[in-house]
């Protein structure tokens, strides 16, 4: 029974591939029983495109209009593939700074929502997983503002990333936090334990435990995995760690196409057992919930024994 929370298609996601239908029969091909379709939220500043986005067609203007089309289509198809996959319609949303708090209150009121996935792609305003330029601004702004004799200047970008992370948790409670330690991606040691900064550590283990205290879920993230990572996001202790807090966490391939559903989930399946995990929750609709934000949909537990005993194992590749 696996499932996915965190996708994007080529239709509506200028850096994915695939239309929105061939990224769900996919998903169907290989049995999954939840698939959550979650596009990029639209944005609401210039300074905020990456960039080709705007000669792309993926201005603000551009942004709001498809991501429109995805709720239509996607709603539409949620209905006529209803017998054969429960489809989730979401959107992955993008805390850049303190103040997108009510930019994306105001799209999760437009909207009726299965359910977001709440993210970090910045800090202090600068992509940290777009291009290692970008990083690289990122680290020497983050190491200008804050400097220390104590710290090396990835240490305070990561402790400025998960200050930022906890902001969103804080002002959003997301039901889904996207790739919790995504800031390792373009680091010097993305395979480092995280545990090795004190001070680092710290602020993980203080966002964790904001995490658990509404019953968010923390994402088992594949896409580590298939970006050449040697874990998956989050790694191994921060999960350990969520685990011992009592906290809870979906499996999500973070597909950018058809190519890419399911890829590396026989990896996430082994880092979801080194990690002690005894069961993976997955959205549904028609559950009972405890988020009035989203009134037909709750949560289901299933044991890892009953993930691992799937056909879906029978229809992917590690």
């Amino acid at each position: 029974m696996p499932f996915s929370h965190h996708s994007h298609s080529g239709q509506f996601c200028n850096h994915a591939s695939d239309k929105l239908e061939e990224v769900i029969q996919k998903a169907v091909g290989q049995r999954m029983q939840v698939f959550a379709l979650t596009e990029h939220m639209p944005r609401n500043l210039e300074e905020d495109l990456y960039p080709g986005e705007a000669e792309t067609g993926y201005d603000l203007k551009g942004q709001a209009k498809i991501f429109r089309d995805f709720y239509t289509a996607a709603r539409r198809l949620q209905a006529e593939y209803d017998n054969r996959i429960s489809l989730l319609v979401g959107m992955e949303i993008d805390w850049i700074r303190a103040s997108s708090k009510d930019w994306i209150e105001h799209l999760l009121s437009s909207y009726q929502l299965d359910l977001f996935v709440g993210s970090v792609h910045h800090v202090h305003g600068i992509p940290i997983d777009f291009t290692a330029e970008m990083y690289a601004k990122a680290l020497t702004f983050s190491s200008a503002r804050k400097p220390s004799d104590i710290l090396s200047m990835e240490e305070i970008l990561f402790m400025d990333y998960f200050d930022a992370q906890l902001e969103l948790v804080t002002a959003l409670r997301p039901p889904v936090v996207g790739h919790f330690d995504l800031i390792r991606l373009l680091s010097r040691d993305p395979n480092r334990n995280l545990q090795s900064s004190p001070s680092v550590w710290k602020k993980i283990e203080r966002n964790l435990r904001a995490i658990r205290s509404y019953g968010g879920a923390l994402e088992l993230n594949s896409s580590g995995l298939r970006k050449g990572l040697k874990e998956p996001y989050p790694k191994l202790e921060v999960c350990k760690r969520f685990q011992d807090l009592g906290g809870i966490f979906v499996f999500s391939d973070d597909s950018h196409g058809a190519k890419q559903v399911g890829h590396s989930y026989l990896g996430l399946l082994f880092h979801a057992e080194a990690a002690g995990i005894e069961s993976i929750a997955l959205f549904q609709r028609g559950l009972p919930t405890a988020d009035a934000r989203f009134p037909d949909v709750g949560v289901k537990f299933v044991p890892i024994k009953e993930v691992r005993e799937h056909a879906f194992w029978e229809k992917t590749a590690a």
